[in-house]
């Protein structure tokens, strides 16, 4: 696994705000922040292959990740096409069955709902964003663990395949950030044209549409450690001005429902070990 150095040890800032970690109560003493990044797994169940397959990410999580401090699911989750919210609720029970907590953005299948009878924002919210360490702000949330910020910032627009952060959104950001308490950030839609696309309705669809000013005034903070995106289904690791980048590969459908991409993060002081790993 590869370790990457994050700007000199961030001036000593990552080791002075480390914090016992609650939603791991089982070793306190642990600083190191363990995590696995799903995305993009469009869970559908008009295609039972697809509810089968997240069961199976659930089980292989389970029996070899026991460790974890929680899951996080980066949108497009289920795929929002069915009346009701049968699609949500089975995707909650599946993932309520994780041996840790688990915490989810929206994707642009959650926000753009092929009826109008399929959840919505607050409905999603309620549903995926009720977690008592979560602290809700509009679209977004904070989860503060092991002294780490986790920013989930919701880039949809409402019934939209593109994506943007609100003006709510970047200062909701901006001030964690200013905390200096080194912080991750979860979202849908990537910072980069990373898979090097020549069609400008293609780049529109999948770049973060003002990813200029996302850059400008999020990037900038030397606390800033690490993006986590999805969206294309195409994996890449990179960097934006220091920061880590990654976006986790999704279905590449069939195949990939009989191996379920998804990301295994540690974070330990000034260290980001990461690597692509599979149900088979």
């Amino acid at each position: 696994m590869q370790k990457i150095s994050r700007r000199g040890f961030l001036k000593g800032a990552v080791a002075a705000a480390t914090l016992p970690l609650a939603l791991n109560a089982a070793d306190k003493q642990d600083k190191t922040l363990k995590f696995i990044h799903v995305t993009d797994s469009h869970m559908d169940l008009s295609n039972p292959d697809t509810v089968e397959a997240m069961a199976i990410m659930r089980d292989y999580i389970n029996i070899n990740h026991k460790d974890l401090d929680f899951v996080l699911f980066g949108g497009d989750n289920f795929n929002n096409n069915v009346p009701g919210d049968k699609d949500a609720v089975k995707f909650k029970t599946i993932a309520d069955g994780l041996h840790c907590p688990y915490f989810s953005v929206r994707g642009n299948k959650e926000s753009s709902p092929k009826g109008d009878d399929e959840i919505n924002l607050a409905e999603f919210q309620k549903m995926f964003c009720s977690n008592a360490a979560l602290k809700l702000h509009g679209k977004d949330w904070l989860l503060q663990a092991k002294g780490y910020n986790i920013l989930g910032l919701d880039s949809c627009i409402e019934h939209q395949n593109n994506g943007r952060y609100t003006e709510e959104t970047l200062a909701f950001a901006e001030n964690i950030l200013k905390t200096k308490k080194p912080t991750l950030i979860l979202n849908h839609h990537p910072y980069t044209n990373y898979w090097g696309g020549t069609e400008e309705k293609d780049i529109h669809k999948y770049v973060l549409n003002n990813t200029n000013e996302a850059q400008k005034r999020l990037f900038k903070y030397d606390n800033l450690l690490l993006t986590l995106s999805g969206h294309k289904h195409i994996d890449s690791v990179s960097e934006i001005q220091g920061t880590k980048v990654i976006v986790t590969r999704g279905f590449i459908r069939p195949k990939d429902l009989d191996m379920y991409p998804m990301r295994y993060v540690e974070l330990s002081k000034n260290n980001i070990t990461e690597k692509l790993i599979y149900t088979a």
